[in-house]
């Protein structure tokens, strides 16, 4: 899985003029499932990004999580992330996860991050989004996830 988390202060997504999902404080994260992926490293990248210490504490250092200063969560399907650029001027998007199950990933992670965490929004899966976010700092965090 391929996630780029942003630190924001606020986050919304739009769906044809529609504020389907939004945040105060916390998290943007962008998802991507790729071939291969399972449910158990959809549970691994969660633990990840809720305990990653991205907030500032009290001395400005960057040492408390998302839980830590009741953040939200605002979890968008961004297939785009599985771009191989390699080859011409058109990227190839074959690592993703075929539609039906990137789908199903991505509402696996959605509910287990509902399960654990009090402040979850999203997008709307395969839809054409419009994102507005304020980041803060910037803050921007990419990561990948593999079966070991």
């Amino acid at each position: 899985m391929i996630t780029v988390l942003q630190r924001v202060r606020e986050a919304r997504v739009e769906v044809a003029g529609d504020v389907v999902g939004q945040i105060g404080q916390g998290l943007l994260v962008l998802l991507c499932a790729e071939q291969g992926d399972t449910d158990k490293l959809a549970d691994k990248l969660l633990a990840k990004i809720l305990k990653l210490r991205i907030f500032s504490d009290d001395a400005g250092k960057m040492n408390r999580s998302v839980q830590d200063v009741g953040g939200g969560l605002l979890v968008v399907s961004q297939f785009t992330l599985a771009a191989d650029t390699k080859g011409g001027n058109r990227p190839s998007f074959t690592a993703a996860a075929a539609p039906d199950e990137g789908r199903r990933l991505y509402e696996y992670f959605v509910s287990q991050a509902r399960a654990v965490h009090p402040m979850v929004q999203t997008g709307q899966f395969a839809a054409d989004m419009q994102v507005h976010l304020v980041n803060d700092g910037p803050v921007t965090i990419p990561m990948t996830m593999r079966e070991v």
